[in-house]
């Protein structure tokens, strides 16, 4: 069964916001701040953190 990746993270995310209830404005600056660095001069460091 193939599953969009936009799909698993949407499910994982929602499961994890009802599962651990944390605050909106923290998941609101973690997908912004990811937003932000995976657009910037620190992209390399974190790609080869990841991977």
């Amino acid at each position: 069964m193939d599953v969009p990746l936009w799909l698993a993270l949407l499910a994982v995310g929602w499961l994890g916001v009802k599962l651990a209830r944390p605050p909106w404005w923290l998941v609101a600056v973690l997908f912004l701040g990811g937003y932000l660095i995976a657009d910037s001069f620190l992209s390399p460091a974190v790609n080869g953190l990841v991977k």
